[in-house]
């Protein structure tokens, strides 16, 4: 007897070693192109720790860092939007569906208001104040978002329906407050939040890549230990307690971890919007039923989608780059046309 079953359910592992293969050749395209042309034997030289100082100031203090710095937010964007759908049942849940990128949103606009007067009293910059407090004012307000959410859809009884309502709830109320803020003290300081909320990776330096990698490191450590819940988790709770799942307890642990990872993702380079939506569902389309597989080609499709969304940003707007956020919405709404039509 023949089997029905399509060739996508079967182990490719070779697909997570194409993909790899992939996230090289963005990293290598990113540092070899750019804003200013920069000969390819020089940048191999500055790469092996020679080339001459403007090369050297170009490769190691402006591209590179940005790169890793978007690899690494990509990484988060993308797992934390597995984790949702997957605890959630939902294929539309991402940070910015459940409140976290709208709490972190709120937070950072308050931040870069108002501090400014208090650190640098009579100017309209923030450029004096300590380059790592605006990714953390970001994640202390997405996390704040995602316990608020928690707390609510704890009482409710934590369905993943109402987890869900809630976020939306929840995120509307932040993002009316913070484009309320915005319209009515924005002054001189509204181009510096518009450039965070566009979602970009312009001015990124090595103090983010750092604020970034403790999280991304702990989050990858973290999902093999919670594979086998993640895979109990996509069915109904009751399911899931007759296999001798804490689904409680392991529900809490998946959406703290995805909110971390997108709160501090948010804080360093703004709401890069359809990247935690997007990397999931490429990821399963490439793996199909085989979810062994999903987790590492999410990793690794995620350091890619925003690699390239950023090279592309930044080639076709040469000095006047197009923010990140700006392409992956451009590329993620058909992704988003294309759920809805099979959504039932």
């Amino acid at each position: 007897m023949t089997s029905d079953a399509p060739a996508l359910t079967r182990p490719k592992p070779w697909l997570l070693l194409a993909v790899t293969v992939l996230v090289l050749l963005s990293f290598v395209a990113a540092v070899f192109l750019g804003v200013v042309d920069i000969p390819a034997a020089d940048v191999a030289s500055v790469l092996t720790g020679s080339g001459s100082p403007e090369a050297r100031s170009i490769i190691l203090d402006i591209r590179l860092p940005r790169i890793v710095t978007g690899m690494l937010a990509g990484i988060q964007f993308a797992v934390a939007g597995l984790l949702l759908q997957t605890i959630t049942r939902n294929p539309l849940a991402d940070p910015s569906l459940m409140g976290v990128s709208q709490g972190a949103t709120l937070t950072v606009t308050v931040f870069l208001l108002f501090t400014v007067y208090i650190f640098n009293p009579g100017s309209n910059t923030v450029a004096e104040l300590p380059i790592g407090w605006l990714p953390s004012a970001g994640m202390v307000g997405g996390m704040a978002a995602g316990g608020i959410i928690y707390l609510m859809a704890f009482r409710l009884d934590l369905s993943p329906l109402r987890i869900t309502l809630c976020g939306i709830a929840i995120g509307a109320v932040l993002h009316a407050l913070a484009i309320g803020l915005i319209a009515g003290w924005g002054s001189a300081r509204i181009e510096i939040i518009l450039e965070w909320l566009s979602g970009s990776l312009y001015a990124r330096t090595w103090d983010h890549a750092i604020f970034l990698l403790p999280f991304t490191t702990a989050g990858l450590a973290v999902l093999p230990m919670i594979y086998r819940p993640l895979v109990l988790l996509q069915f109904d709770s009751a399911v899931a307690r007759s296999f001798g799942l804490s689904y409680r307890k392991q529900f809490s642990l998946a959406l703290l971890l995805s909110c971390a990872l997108s709160a501090s993702a948010v804080g360093a380079v703004g709401p890069i919007v359809f990247v935690g939506l997007m990397v999931p569902h490429l990821a399963r389309s490439l793996a199909g039923r085989h979810f062994p597989l999903v987790l590492p080609l999410t990793v690794v499709l995620g350091a890619v989608i925003v690699t390239l969304a950023d090279l592309i940003g930044r080639l076709v707007g040469h000095a006047e780059e197009v923010p990140i956020g700006v392409v992956t919405a451009i590329v993620g709404v058909p992704v988003l046309l294309a759920l809805l039509r099979k959504a039932p």
